[in-house]
């Protein structure tokens, strides 16, 4: 910014000088203007020249080494498609809905989110957007103290008329202002007594309505509040979220039968509160464009063979899709082949052996026998018919079913429209070597 207005003043004091017809005159007037003139034009070209490196440097930052991004977001370049769930999050949040966003681990919500995040940004550059993951709080303390954080100092300048406002909503807590350690910029933390959680939510909601500011909150993994030992915490939450008119909410999570229970249930304050919305695989089609682009843009190739039998090993799960083109990308080979992926494969493979046969550790043989029959198969509609039963020789069906339902508990196994399937892919694809 200083950088810009230097450049700026340097032009305009070069432009003002110069109109004037120095060459008419004489004397040492003249020559001042003539040796002002030499300095500001000077001192322009340098301030340019380091003005284009730096925007050269900015952009370079923001050029992936790998365009196949396993975490984090980037800009919608290295985002594949969503384009319809995009407009679709976007449409509810700026007319006044909150979202339930429903989808397996790994399938790409944060990434779909964020995108979101940067077109409503973009559109409205005031907004604010914050994301909180809550899967690794345990109560309510730490999900007031994680929101807390997240949001407090981030919808003003933290100048001082703003500080003392912001000290004055909060009576259960003292806000405690620090420098970041990098930046320098002020921050803001809250220390508060745990006791006194639901009245510091209540004041964290009271600030983020006052502020006037249009806010979007994403909290991922939202179950997890299901866990948390005090009771009560859903209608407490939808009792503050209900009349916060400049707040908008995406509730995000990967239990599907959970996330079911708190938006589903008639019984539950969250029902009936939000837009749903369930997040499938990418389609083939679209990915292998993204795909192919992106490889053609560093002078490689990806071949359809190649990319088809990544699609149809991991069944479109964005995250294994990712993984695998991440590292196929990183490969010296101008043109990966098939066999060179099939190589990749096992190494990863083995890569995570080990912490395959860790998890044996912490099932029964039942679960074993039915985790390895549903991985070779593949996807099983039908768990407790006769045909699957005698095929891997499995126990009753009432032994099934307890398998099955820790199995789904654990994460290891996921319900799908068409049926039972390895929740990781990876996994599955270990497992049925072992069958």
């Amino acid at each position: 910014m200083i950088l810009k207005f230097l450049l700026i003043f340097y032009y305009l004091s070069y432009q003002i000088i110069a109109m004037n017809n120095i060459k008419s005159e004489h004397g040492t007037m003249g020559k001042i203007k003539m040796q002002l003139l030499y300095l500001l034009n000077s001192n322009f070209i340098a301030l340019f020249v380091l003005h284009i490196l730096c925007n050269i440097k900015t952009v370079m930052k923001n050029i992936p080494t790998n365009p196949f991004l396993i975490t984090g977001y980037q800009g919608p370049d290295y985002f594949c498609d969503r384009e319809k769930e995009t407009a679709s999050l976007m449409s509810a949040l700026k007319n006044g809905r909150n979202v339930t966003l429903i989808s397996p681990r790994r399938m790409g919500k944060t990434g779909l989110i964020k995108n979101v995040f940067y077109y409503i940004q973009k559109e409205n550059k005031s907004a604010a957007c914050f994301y909180l993951d809550i899967f690794s709080t345990q109560n309510l303390q730490e999900f007031v103290s994680l929101l807390g954080r997240s949001v407090l100092g981030k919808l003003d300048t933290l100048s001082q008329s703003a500080l003392k406002s912001l000290f004055s909503f909060f009576k259960s807590c003292r806000p405690i202002v620090s420098a970041d350690e990098i930046t320098g910029m002020p921050s803001v933390t809250l220390d508060f007594i745990p006791e006194r959680s639901e009245e510091t939510l209540k004041e964290i909601f009271t600030y983020l309505n006052q502020s006037g500011v249009e806010c979007y909150i994403a909290i991922d993994e939202f179950q997890q509040i299901i866990e948390y030992p005090e009771k009560g915490v859903e209608g407490l939450l939808r009792s503050y979220i209900q009349f916060t008119s400049n707040v908008h909410f995406i509730f995000s999570g990967s239990k599907k039968h959970l996330m079911e229970s708190i938006f589903f249930s008639i019984k539950r304050p969250f029902y009936q509160s939000t837009q749903k919305l369930f997040l499938a695989p990418i389609p083939y089609a679209p990915y292998w464009e993204f795909a192919k682009k992106l490889f053609d843009k560093r002078k490689k190739t990806l071949q359809e063979d190649v990319f088809h039998e990544i699609y149809q090993s991991v069944k479109g799960h964005t995250w294994y899709l990712q993984y695998l083109l991440n590292r196929l990308y990183s490969l010296p080979q101008q043109t990966p082949s098939l066999e060179l992926l099939h190589t990749l494969m096992q190494e990863i493979i083995q890569e995570e052996e080990y912490t395959y046969q860790t998890y044996f550790q912490f099932l029964t043989s039942n679960q074993i026998q039915l985790l390895k029959a549903i991985a070779k198969e593949e996807i099983v509609s039908e768990i407790n018919s006769a045909t699957f039963i005698k095929k891997y020789d499995l126990k009753g069906a009432s032994s099934i079913n307890v398998a099955l339902k820790s199995l789904i508990n654990k994460e290891f196994i996921l319900k799908e429209q068409q049926g039972y399937i390895v929740y990781d892919r990876f996994l599955a694809i270990w497992l049925k070597g072992l069958v």
